[in-house]
């Protein structure tokens, strides 16, 4: 599904990612673990053609896209869920889902987004102020999925959130890959991502350090989350 080949970004002078390449396969869960400051939110950037500063190869389903701009990424089914989530605050659920227009090439119809989460349907009507963390997390997800998103671009999708919050994004993100859906985050909490992530990459100074497994993952955890500073 998705294919990167010696990427490096800049910001200015300073270079951020080196010459990265990893590849997740359709229907995968991947997640990229580092440090702060390793150029994890930068490479999703990159895949998304929000960072103009790069160079190197990017394919979406055997077409290289580094050329094309966001959104016509977002047309062949690139979706991008930030870690601010970026709700409509004053909109409602529904009006969240459906502003957006239905770009990817497999958009899905509001009311499988709601059988897929019934927490939404419930909440349907309320602003997206009035949703607790986890629900403008669920918010975020079904409004990139509603667009036709195939590949998820999460960017650290629990950070800030309470441990029940947590477990409810992990729920979430196993939702969306039992009906097929591919995802690549940033996630910090190793438990987190050995419980939603098929394989994971450890990104060090810019580079792609280790690809793991999860049980790699685990046999290791103390180690890497010393090294993390968690």
């Amino acid at each position: 599904m998705l294919r990167i080949e010696n990427l490096s970004a800049w910001y200015g002078e300073a270079q951020v990612l080196r010459e990265v390449s990893l590849d997740v396969a359709a229907g995968e869960v991947v997640t990229l673990v580092g440090r702060n400051g390793a150029g994890k939110s930068t490479l999703l950037r990159c895949v998304m053609g929000l960072h103009a500063g790069q160079r190197g190869t990017v394919e979406l389903d055997g077409r290289n896209v580094g050329k094309l701009p966001a959104h016509r990424r977002a047309r062949l089914g690139l979706g991008w869920v930030p870690d601010d989530r970026g709700s409509y605050a004053t909109l409602s659920v529904t009006e969240n889902l459906t502003l957006p227009p239905a770009v990817g090439p497999d958009p899905w119809p509001l009311a499988r987004v709601y059988e897929a989460f019934p927490a939404l349907y419930d909440r349907r009507d309320s602003a997206a102020t009035m949703l607790s963390g986890g629900e403008q997390q669920m918010l975020a997800l079904a409004r990139v999925l509603r667009m036709g998103a195939r590949l998820l671009l999460c960017d650290e999708p629990t950070e800030g959130l309470s441990p029940l919050l947590v477990q409810q994004v992990g729920e979430l993100l196993r939702e969306a890959k039992r009906h097929g859906v591919t995802v690549l985050l940033v996630e910090q909490n190793l438990h987190f991502a050995t419980g939603v992530a098929d394989r994971h990459y450890l990104l060090a100074e810019g580079r792609v350090a280790e690809a793991m497994d999860n049980s790699e993952v685990r046999s290791r955890e103390r180690e890497l989350l010393s090294y993390l500073g968690i």
